[in-house]
């Protein structure tokens, strides 16, 4: 944390010195001397510390300014720092103000000038206001904060991309803050232009995108070389499994993830029945410690990226990003995941980000504090998001297309929730229709075995069904199946055909698609079992496949 600030204010050159010098030399260990040769540059200041969230501990105004009087920059002062002690330098002649001032504005103490000797006339009266001061302060948020709209799909966008991404911030609210509402006129920032993202050294940033968001907190979208022995493509367990596996054996290699490294998995709430975790750890927990792990093999991690293109030019592969720079390696593992299915139902594409999240539990939980939340979904992710959810909101329940969660849903979750009394499970119930302006105000959910209809308010749905892979870009280069699914080793052959492109005398190897020396693993491989568990070892034994290839092509 900064230290501190002590600012102290007089439009006396001289004065101003002096008075700084002896703060300095008593308090400059512990605190940061400012000074400002007048109110009004001393208000500007003010707004940029608290931009930079920095406290401030103390202010030492000069009564006799022009302009604007010691009392009337403290008055003022005061709306930006309420908390802070507040002390008047004055003249004789300038008593009977002061008195006035302690009365009506709440000036804490007045000194007279001269105050020569300091140790006698002027530290003894700080030392206590600095007491009375540490003696209450907290210290404040020292991260990012992020100044928006609840209902704005970029605000939330925003939210989303740093919890994921494991960087802390506060969020607050344009509508309920009046600190935000403060931050806002002093960064100078048009309220239509919201969400307003405020960083430590007091820079900001209007409506940003992921990719101004990670160049300004430091994220890697890069590469650092031109050529990599593995390219992976996609940071969630499978992915990253393979970086550790392959960098800890020797491969340069460099990790690309369009979003922030855990993929669907990161965004899960608490995952029970991964092996070695006993209580169970969230997916952001699971993800921060495999990219710590990763980073420690020297494993390069570009996010939020995007792969757009592949092309072969044997031995080599080549793989173009959505910047447009291109990196070459011997040999890639697709490891893209999935993404949630959309639900194609009036009203939600439109109040997506405003009310209609897909997936997200943690990023808006305490948004619904209090609140009834619906979760459409019946497998583990929305168990999982279902017992997160009920820690915060008043009534959660569960909107699931089938007879029971049994189909589809681990019994560990199935025996928490019927355990948790705010969670109520609607069996045979879809979301048809979803109503709501400028954010979600209720929705139409129907029975599908009795065909009723009934419209129920709601300000907070959460979709968490479906796995639809984001594989459209490889069409022509990588099979897939007609789900687009990525076909790998013995699925490739059809019929006995022969494999399309495959020019090599071996068969492909278990996970290897029809481009040799590409490899695909994790829940965007066919048939894959969609589990946490499963994608790392797929991800880890892997990179034994491409030990093999690469020994019979270098």
């Amino acid at each position: 944390m900064a230290k501190p600030v002590i600012l102290t204010v007089d439009d006396d050159p001289e004065v101003l010195q002096a008075v700084t010098r002896d703060l300095r030399q008593k308090y400059g260990e512990n605190y940061r001397i400012l000074r400002a040769d007048s109110g009004a540059s001393a208000l500007e200041a003010l707004e940029q510390i608290k931009l930079r969230n920095q406290p401030v501990a103390l202010f030492l105004a000069d009564q006799r300014m022009p302009q604007m009087s010691g009392v009337e920059f403290l008055e003022r002062a005061m709306s930006i720092f309420p908390d802070t002690k507040r002390a008047l330098l004055t003249a004789y002649a300038d008593t009977d103000a002061a008195i006035r001032a302690i009365n009506t504005t709440r000036i804490d103490y007045y000194l007279m000038k001269p105050w020569d000797p300091p140790e006698e006339r002027l530290y003894p009266v700080l030392n206590d206001l600095l007491d009375d001061w540490q003696a209450t302060f907290h210290p404040p948020f020292a991260g990012i904060r992020v100044i928006g709209n609840r209902w704005s799909p970029q605000s939330h966008q925003v939210k989303d991309f740093l919890a994921r991404n494991q960087v802390p911030y506060e969020w607050m609210d344009i509508e309920l803050s009046t600190e935000a509402q403060q931050l806002f006129q002093y960064a100078k920032c048009d309220r239509l232009q919201l969400p307003l993202v405020i960083f430590p050294d007091g820079s900001n940033l209007v409506q940003p995108n992921n990719i101004q968001i990670a160049e300004k907190i430091g994220l890697q979208t890069q590469a650092e070389k031109p050529f990599y022995d593995l390219v992976i493509v996609g940071g969630g367990p499978a992915g990253l499994a393979a970086a550790v596996y392959g960098a800890s054996e020797g491969l340069r290699t460099v990790l690309i993830e369009r979003e922030a490294p855990g993929g669907q998995a990161g965004t899960s709430s608490r995952i029970e029945n991964y092996l070695g975790f006993p209580v169970g750890l969230s997916g952001g927990d699971l993800a921060r410690r495999a990219v710590t792990q990763a980073r420690r093999f020297g494993v390069e991690i570009l996010t939020p990226q995007e792969a757009k293109e592949i092309r072969v030019a044997d031995p080599y592969r080549f793989l173009q990003l959505a910047d447009g720079s291109e990196i070459s390696c011997h040999t890639i593992i697709l490891a893209l995941g999935v993404a949630w299915r959309r639900l194609d139902v009036p009203g939600l594409d439109r109040l997506t980000g405003a009310g209609v999240y897909y997936g997200a539990a943690q990023t808006e939980a305490l948004s619904c504090k209090d609140e009834d939340v619906y979760i459409v979904g019946g497998a583990n992710s929305a168990g999982q998001a279902a017992m997160y959810f009920s820690k915060y909101a008043r009534q959660v329940t569960m909107l699931v297309r089938g007879e029971s969660l049994t189909i589809s849903m681990s019994q560990y979750l199935i025996d928490q929730i019927a355990n948790t009394p705010n969670i109520t499970v609607q069996n045979y119930t879809s979301v048809v229709e979803a109503k709501g302006e400028t954010s979600l105000e209720a929705i139409v959910l129907e029975n599908k075995l009795t065909g009723e209809k009934q419209t129920v308010p709601a300000t907070s749905l959460f979709i968490f069904i479906g796995a639809v892979p984001n594989t459209d870009w490889l069409d022509g280069i990588v099979q897939r199946d007609d789900r687009g699914f990525i076909l790998t080793g013995p699925d490739l052959q059809r019929d006995g055909q022969r494999i399309k492109g495959w020019t090599l005398e071996r068969s492909p190897y278990l996970l290897e698609t029809n481009v040799p020396g590409i490899f695909a693993v994790g829940d965007v491989r066919h048939k894959s079992v969609k589990r946490v568990a499963s994608g790392v070892g797929e991800g880890s034994i892997c990179v034994q496949f491409v030990h093999q290839y690469l020994s019979k092509v270098l």
